[in-house]
């Protein structure tokens, strides 16, 4: 592993060097192959030091810009012979649905039920995120003077619920990791009607906003998937002596694929709106139960597997959306990029900090209130950016919430090493 780790940062100091020998002569076309293999091998580097790798994925983000950029055709339509083409941006909804079926598979009743349980800190939660970040974004938006879409983008991250990434920050925080997953969880139940009712209020004049749409759009790319996640949740930890057998298993798995079939094939009425979620859900829960009797009772492999696997696939699964958004509006990228970057961050950071102030000033302790900040501060980029490509039909609004996702990650990471050598008083 030693000479691995030495050969990577070898080959990250060659792309280095390589990419100045590019920029410095002048020579573009050797520069952007030059920026790609040094950021794949600095990612992979970073994945492999115990330090850096909370840090991996924002660098493998800008690997997969960077190969937008350098081969935006990569990421735009694909063409198999005169009569078929696909164009890539169709996968950016079924990534989202795996992304937060995953999200699903990490849910229980129990987190739903904690509600009842904490109803204070998650109703000031809840009221923070719905108002602090929908009103900030608005407001950035018009002071730095975006274009309209542009603009809407702004609003829409803000508009957003909680991301699952936030439960990782408050983890490594040590904040209340209770609270801050029941948050996103009702954050995201929340979502269907918040998210569409503050973009028909804030972003109605700068693009078109269709209530309706968006609201089965939700539905269809977060709240069917995070249900399939939780049927998912119990096939995965169910104590049943039926779960353990491998005939319930196949079982599951005939039903699921045969139902997602028939779904494919045709369906009528409102169901119509929530074809693809349903589709991937109930694809997804057969291979979970698969995946389960192949590693856990053919293999006697470990019952974590899961959670091993999932944040894998969610960091692909982001970085390409991130990639077919890019390639698909790079112009306005080097245009405005530097600004929404400075937007972006500064969305961001007013998200920590008056969600941590006013979950001081209503009474909550020290450890809810920065678990509330990290709620508030911490969207769902990938949420953001299906409604933007496939909602508003916009590529130029999915850059807003392509440059935070990453950002939020890093900035993340930092106040949670900042707490974590700062514990927080006792209640």
């Amino acid at each position: 592993m030693s000479s691995v780790k030495k050969l990577l940062w070898a080959l990250t100091l060659v792309g280095l060097i390589a990419l100045a020998v590019g920029l410095g002569a002048g020579y573009a076309p050797a520069a952007g192959p030059a920026a790609l293999a040094f950021f794949v091998a600095l990612a992979l580097s970073f994945m492999l030091h115990a330090n850096l790798k909370s840090y991996a994925f924002t660098i493998w983000v800008f690997a997969f810009v960077t190969a937008s950029l350098v081969y935006p055709a990569a990421f735009g339509t694909w063409s198999f012979g005169a009569w078929l083409s696909f164009d890539l941006k169709g996968l950016i909804v079924p990534l989202i649905q795996i992304i937060m079926f995953g999200m699903g598979t990490t849910l229980s009743a129990a987190d739903f039920a904690r509600v009842l349980a904490m109803p204070w800190p998650v109703l000031v939660g809840m009221a923070l995120q719905y108002t602090v970040m929908p009103f900030v974004g608005f407001g950035l938006a018009t002071a730095f003077g975006f274009e309209p879409e542009i603009a809407a983008g702004l609003v829409l991250i803000g508009s957003a619920p909680g991301g699952v990434a936030s439960n990782v920050i408050a983890y490594l925080g040590r904040c209340n990791v209770a609270l801050s997953v029941t948050m996103t969880a009702a954050s995201t139940m929340m979502s269907p009607v918040m998210t569409p009712l503050m973009m028909k209020l804030l972003a109605g004049r700068m693009v078109e906003v269709n209530f309706v749409k968006m609201m089965i759009d939700i539905c269809n790319m977060i709240i069917v998937p995070i249900v399939a996640g939780l049927i998912a949740n119990r096939i995965l930890y169910g104590q049943q002596p039926s779960l353990q057998r491998a005939a319930t298993l196949v079982g599951i798995v005939a039903v699921c694929l045969a139902a997602a079939v028939g779904l494919a094939v045709a369906v009528a009425g409102t169901l119509g709106g929530l074809k693809s979620g349903l589709i991937v859900g109930l694809v997804m829960v057969g291979v979970v139960a698969l995946a389960k009797m192949a590693v856990e009772i053919l293999l006697r492999g470990p019952k974590n597997w899961m959670d091993k696997a999932l944040p894998i696939v969610s960091m692909a699964a982001i970085c390409y959306i991130i990639a077919i958004i890019t390639a698909r509006s790079s112009e306005d990228l080097k245009r405005v990029g530097l600004a929404l970057l400075a937007a972006s961050a500064l969305h961001n950071l007013i998200g920590y900090l008056l969600g941590y102030l006013a979950a001081r000033a209503l009474r909550l302790n020290v450890i809810d209130a920065r678990t509330v900040a990290v709620e508030v501060g911490m969207q769902n980029g990938g949420m953001a950016s299906g409604l933007a490509m496939n909602t508003l039909q916009s590529a130029k609004a999915a850059l807003a919430p392509a440059i935070f996702g990453p950002w939020m990650n890093v900035s993340g990471s930092i106040l949670a090493t900042w707490w974590r050598r700062r514990p927080a008083p006792s209640k």
